[in-house]
């Protein structure tokens, strides 16, 4: 249940960071204005506060896992919201990246 927990943290911190940084995107990039930056901003700062629920107690290793979280969320954002087309290549380096997490968060220790 903890690897449940936590991959559900991991996908709750990818929204509020990555639909944070689009708002202000849309905000400022696309003139949408002052509204839209401010949810953003306030979609940021969740973020902050959702990456500290995770079981793990080392700040480090939860950030550089989320990395690879946000990597792939990142591409998965874009192709839902922005229509952009991954080739083959941003698909194994997610993929890396994803492998990356697993081994972080979840590979036994000693």
């Amino acid at each position: 249940m903890t690897v449940a927990r936590s991959l559900l943290l991991f996908a709750l911190a990818a929204l509020a960071e990555i639909g944070g940084a689009w708002l202000v995107w849309q905000g400022v990039r696309e003139h949408r204005g002052a509204g839209w930056i401010g949810a953003g901003i306030i979609a940021l700062g969740l973020y902050g506060f959702v990456a500290t629920l995770q079981p793990d107690a080392h700040f480090g290793r939860i950030l550089a896992a989320y990395g690879g979280v946000f990597v792939a969320g990142s591409l998965a954002w874009g192709m839902a919201l922005d229509g952009y087309r991954p080739d083959r290549w941003d698909l194994v380096g997610t993929a890396f990246c994803l492998v990356g997490v697993a081994v972080i968060m979840y590979a036994p220790r000693s």
